[in-house]
């Protein structure tokens, strides 16, 4: 589904939508106030944030050298339920974001699915390096019942609305608070059968948690203390803000309680190598060389086509020469999808759905400058793809392996036509889901591009957008719900000339021309 397949944004707390996979998220304290004291277990997890305070989930300190948060505050760049995260840290224990409190690194994390379903297991615990002195909190014992008074604790968004991170009003480095209560479940979710979440908070005036205040804490009273009761997890599935889910800590308590103790470990989630994966505007993509391109050369970065912000090429078509329109750095990846380097895009040199559906980026740095700072570059192939050939497929979470199963005389899809369509073998785990758009196919030795992932059918619907169908070579229709496809990309490299500059004039290059 090309004409609508976008890469997801990565999820920041409840600030942004959930990849692989998800929840969608609501979620700082709206309709509280400003804490006037420290709690001595709260804990803001700050990693990877868009915030300048650099926070971006809730936890709670549950032991000296352990917290949990939600579980989709645990991402790693691969989806690791288990392993050791870079650059994560912990506040404990602060009013402030930035200040006061301890600070730990975390170098550990435990997440109970690589997915946010059920939600009532999304949930994480984290070992952090050095214990703190901070007191920690105790786990509630069992479910609050309805109407039971609740607690609720962050530094998220504090008014329903906000979406400028940059705003302290916004988003405050003070810790707020609101009293609550839970609410009856089917509020906030139907009964799936899996482990049920809390529902808490109020719809009018609303009270619950903003965004990147998920993982934090809602509170009940045990004697003269509190106890965790659940954490954040973001709104249930009736469509409203508020009230919100929270995942029932009781019902997981043997989960974190095994963790804890050492008793039940999960072992280290296997990390695949997607090294050289590279996130190009809101696509995947790579960095790419033709064999004629030298170390000097300004290097070029390949995503598809209708990947290509605001004009997308006409059909029979190219835009050529454009300004690149990217509104951040193209970002390529090391082998475990962090990010090794980054380059800006200048220009759009090509694009193009017709014929093939790939668009080629001319970056600010050169070949030699990517290779000193350890960037991946793939050789881009001169040889189509044929039935039978087996490839790698370079998304940012993993490496699946594809055979093409057939080369597809055509591919037909809201107007657009590509030719020599790949369409991958449906036994295998490589597939086109949303968000895979512009993930070059690999030869198996992860060194050059083959192809780009572009396409699959959505509905079984025939040559709509969103559902490709083949066209055989009398004519024939076929359309197959789930059906996935990639795209060749051997006719680029007889385009390029010195510089690695695009010549559509150049003998051999079948490139469709520029846009009227």
């Amino acid at each position: 589904m090309f004409l609508r397949s976008r890469s997801f944004a990565l999820l920041i707390g409840l600030a942004l939508t959930m990849t692989m996979t998800v929840a969608v998220p609501a979620s700082a304290i709206i309709g509280g106030t400003g804490s006037t004291r420290p709690y001595s277990f709260m804990v803001s997890l700050q990693y990877d944030s868009p915030r300048p305070d650099g926070h971006r989930c809730g936890a709670v300190l549950i032991a000296p050298q352990w917290a949990v948060t939600a579980g989709h505050c645990a991402n790693t760049p691969t989806g690791s339920t288990a392993g050791v995260p870079r650059g994560w840290k912990v506040r404990v224990g602060s009013l402030d974001t930035t200040t006061g409190g301890e600070v730990a690194d975390v170098d550990k994390f435990y997440r109970r699915h690589n997915s946010y379903d059920p939600p009532g297991e999304d949930i994480a615990v984290l070992h952090l390096r050095n214990p703190v002195r901070a007191r920690p909190v105790r786990l509630a014992e069992a479910t609050p019942a309805d109407g039971t008074p609740v607690r609720i604790l962050g530094w998220g968004a504090a008014s329903t609305g906000c979406d400028d991170f940059e705003d302290p009003k916004c988003f405050p480095r003070k810790l707020r608070e609101a009293d609550t209560e839970v609410v009856p479940l089917d509020r906030c979710w139907d009964d799936d059968g899996h482990i049920l979440p809390l529902c808490v908070g109020r719809v009018d005036p609303p009270v619950g948690p903003g965004t990147t205040d998920s993982g934090g804490p809602a509170l009940i009273r045990s004697g003269d203390d509190w106890a965790l009761a659940g954490t954040v997890i973001g709104p249930g599935i009736r469509g409203a803000d508020f009230p919100d889910m929270y995942t029932d800590v009781s019902k997981n308590s043997a989960w974190i309680t095994g963790i804890v103790t050492g008793t039940d470990v999960p072992p280290d989630s296997p990390v695949p190598n997607v090294e050289g994966t590279a996130a190009v505007g809101d696509c995947k993509g790579a960095v790419v060389r033709a064999d004629t391109a030298r170390p000097e050369d300004l290097a070029l970065a390949l995503t598809n086509g209708h990947c290509v912000p605001g004009e997308r090429p006409a059909p029979g078509r190219a835009l050529i020469d454009r300004p690149a329109g990217l509104p951040r750095p193209v970002t390529i990846a090391d082998r475990d999808g962090y990010p090794r380097t980054t380059a800006r895009a200048t220009r759009l040199v090509y694009a193009t759905i017709t014929g093939t559906d790939i668009a080629l980026y001319r970056l600010n740095k050169t070949y030699a400058q990517l290779a000193r700072e350890g960037a991946k570059v793939f050789r881009l192939t001169t040889t189509p793809m044929r039935d039978g050939d087996r490839l790698l497929m370079a998304y940012s979470s993993s490496r699946p392996r594809c055979t093409v199963e057939a080369v597809v005389p055509h591919l037909r899809e809201g107007g657009y036509q590509q030719d020599d369509a790949v369409r991958y073998a449906t036994s295998e785990t490589c597939a086109s889901r949303p968000g895979y758009s512009g993930s070059v196919l690999l030869t198996p030795d992860a060194n050059t591009v083959m192809g780009i992932n572009n396409t699959h059918n959505r509905d079984g619907e025939r040559c709509t957008e969103g559902n490709p169908c083949e066209v055989g070579r009398d004519g024939t229709e076929t359309a197959l719900k789930g059906r996935s496809y990639g795209q060749q990309v051997h006719r680029i490299s007889a385009c390029l000339g010195k510089k690695s500059r695009l010549e559509l004039s150049r003998p051999g290059c079948v490139l469709p021309p520029a846009a009227f």
